[in-house]
């Protein structure tokens, strides 16, 4: 779909560094929190695992926690179990940050806020915010590479307006137009790259291989903390339907979106709930549809990512402030297009039905009645 796209999170997390200096400079903190943000910044995605995001549901299944969690553990070296971790008698990253006056604690509690922490603060609103050093970076990276133009952001504008006012981020009445566009870019880039359908066959064809792997999800504790190229070599090993699915990722053989629902009520909804939240009771109705349609098992994938954008989705940006004559404003709180903007989820589906290939015709014709009958 985009073949000049690139995004490593090396580059990313050089880029958010950057980011965060060019930020703490503009905001005039001191040289510890300066310097405490910044890495914060160069290791906020540190507990990723292969292919980022799209392993986030199987990370949550088989470690118990999100990426954020993992980031703590690493930067702490207080948690990942796996042997490469244990054979490693040092404290390679909390000495690096001891090494430079910087506190791992203060550091991890960044990058993965504690409940109830000052998630607000500035530091933290500076790495979780609306407009953030993680989102200033990726957006423009991504507009770059995949040619999507109107996603672009001004940055350079962004961070030339913005000042710290009472713990959050405040931008100047020069620099609205910049936060709008900002909005724009992120709407753009969200709806027409980062939840396009062929981006999400990719993605739930990656995380059916994971989680038809022989063995999972306790079997697979260590795969989530190597490397792509390893976790696609062992899932080619992993049995019939992990193997038949890394090779369609791999000959672009990808699923099909065939239909779905654009709104679920009542019981449909809480079937849905049920199935975002148990895994394994989603993974059997996927198995359901796919023999109704006379297919194999992962043959018919579940997309919820829709159900879950629903709850909360772009609520954020009620707390992006802007000073006009003097006073704090927020507009993105008023009803009208910029707030519905916000708003709206990138995808019009609250659950994606892709189904293999061969079995397009057959789905696009059955498939209503079989989500009926299993939900």
């Amino acid at each position: 779909m985009f073949p000049g796209a690139n995004h490593t999170r090396l580059e990313h997390s050089l880029g958010t560094y950057w980011v965060t200096r060019e930020m703490s400079a503009r905001l005039a903190l001191d040289p510890d929190e300066s310097a405490t943000v910044a890495a914060g910044g160069l290791l906020h995605d540190l507990g990723h695992g292969p292919f980022s995001h799209s392993l986030d549901g199987p990370m949550r299944e088989v470690l118990g926690s999100g990426h954020e969690r993992l980031s703590r553990q690493w930067i702490v070296a207080d948690g990942p179990s796996e042997s490469r971790w244990r054979a490693r008698e040092s404290r390679p990253i909390p000495d690096i940050l001891e090494r430079h006056g910087l506190r791992p604690k203060a550091v991890a509690s960044l990058v993965d806020p504690p409940p109830g922490s000052g998630r607000a603060e500035i530091l933290g609103a500076m790495l979780h915010g609306a407009i953030d050093a993680d989102r200033i970076d990726y957006l423009q990276r991504d507009a770059h590479y995949t040619g999507v133009a109107h996603g672009a952001v001004d940055a350079a504008r962004l961070l030339d307006t913005v000042s710290a006012e009472d713990g959050q981020l405040v931008f100047a009445e020069k620099g609205r137009h910049a936060v709008e566009g900002f909005l724009v870019g992120r709407a753009t880039m969200y709806g027409s790259v980062y939840y396009h359908k062929t981006v999400r066959a990719a993605e739930v064809m990656v995380q059916a291989a994971v989680e038809r792997m022989t063995g999972y999800p306790d079997g697979c504790r260590e795969l989530l903390y190597g490397t792509d190229g390893e976790l696609l070599r062992a899932l080619q090993d992993g049995g019939t339907a992990s193997a038949r699915l890394v090779q369609g990722l791999e000959i672009r053989g990808l699923h099909k979106r065939a239909g779905g629902l654009r709104s679920a009520d009542g019981a449909v909804r809480r079937t849905l709930r049920q199935w975002d939240a148990e895994p394994a009771a989603r993974r059997s109705a996927e198995d359901e549809l796919a023999h109704g349609l006379g297919g194999k098992e992962g043959d018919v994938l579940l997309d919820l990512a829709g159900l879950e954008l629903r709850v909360g989705w772009g609520r954020d940006w009620n707390d992006v402030a802007i000073r006009e004559d003097g006073r704090l404003t927020y507009p993105f709180r008023k009803p009208g297009p910029w707030s519905e903007l916000a708003r709206r989820p990138p995808t019009a589906w609250a659950v994606a039905v892709y189904v293999a290939p061969r079995l397009r015709q057959t789905a696009e014709r059955r498939l209503v009645s079989l989500l009926r009958r299993v939900t």
